[in-house]
Formats: structure tokens, sequence, C-alpha cells
């Protein structure tokens, strides 16, 4: 049954989520709510770990979510059924963008869609701050790195990088 539930789930995903792999956050976060299959502690560390791995966010997150759920099976199948609607909808839309690229009802639909994924992902990622909060650190180096992110833009890479630097080094020296 669990196979099921994490076919349909990952599909839904795969059919809603507009905007790239982190679009696909909000439904990752109500996923560990409904199902339990991972906490929301491990959601933030799947992220992390996908962002830094080579493919598309939202499929390597897939991948660990159904690996941690259901096994390597559970991983196939959350992985396939997140690309399915993407490759069936790449197919027609490109067909019909094609004939209907000029019509103002298509170009307001792909306006539209931009700032309610920004909603999304705002709304996300305050409640998976919510824990870290209390941890002074954590809000320190959010801030400089938010700072740092909008006075030079380089590469979420970099940015990763320093995280996991800093974060090694506060180990190191019980920071």
């Amino acid at each position: 049954m669990i196979y099921i539930h994490l076919f349909l789930e990952f599909f839904k995903i795969g059919l809603f989520s507009f905007g790239g792999g982190y679009a696909t956050i909000p439904f990752l976060y109500h996923i560990s709510q409904v199902y339990n299959w991972y906490s929301l502690d491990e959601l933030t560390q799947m992220v992390a770990v996908a962002s830094i791995t080579p493919g598309p966010v939202g499929i390597n997150v897939a991948t660990y979510a159904g690996l941690k759920s259901a096994g390597v099976l559970g991983s196939a199948l959350a992985t396939t059924a997140e690309m399915l609607p993407s490759l069936f909808l790449v197919i027609i839309v490109s067909k019909l963008l094609k004939k209907f690229s000029d019509n103002y009802y298509v170009k307001s639909i792909i306006e539209t869609l931009k700032p309610i994924s920004c909603a999304l992902l705002t709304s996300v990622a305050i409640g998976l701050l919510k824990p870290e909060i209390k941890d002074i650190k954590a809000m320190i180096l959010l801030a400089a790195l938010l700072l740092i992110s909008w006075k030079s833009k380089k590469d979420p890479l970099f940015y990763i990088l320093i995280s996991a630097l800093i974060g090694i080094l506060f180990k190191i020296f019980s920071i």
C-alpha cells in the first residue's frame, strides 16, 4: 500500500510543482506532515544533500525520500513518478506553445505561476526555519549569507560550500 501512496504523491509533485526542484518543497513538507515517512529535520537534510549532489534537486529529493520511506523500490517509484508528468507535459505543452505563444491568456497564466511559486517557497522556508530560530549561530550565519548573496551574485554552490565549511569549523572547535 505504501508503494501506491508513494507513487501517487510523487506523481502529484511532478504534476503540480512549477518552478524547479525547490518548488517541490511545499509538497514534501505536506507529505512529512500527513504520512510521517520522514521528519522535518530529515526533509531539511534531504534538501541540503540534494542541493549539492549532481542532478535536479526535485529528482534527488524524490529518490532520497522514496529510499527513506520504502527502500530501493520506493526510491525507484518516487523518482519515476515525479518524472512522468514532466515528460508528458513537456511533449504536450511544447506542441501547444508553438501554436498559442502570442495568446494573452497563455502569457497571463505563465506570469501568474511565478509569484505563486515564490509564496509557496517562502511559506515552507518559514516553517523549516522555526526550529532553527533558537540557534543563534544558525541565524547569524543565515543573515550573513543572505547579506553576502544580495551584495555579490555568486553561484549557489559557493554559499553551500561556505556554510558547510563553517559548520565543520563549528563542530571541530565546539562552538
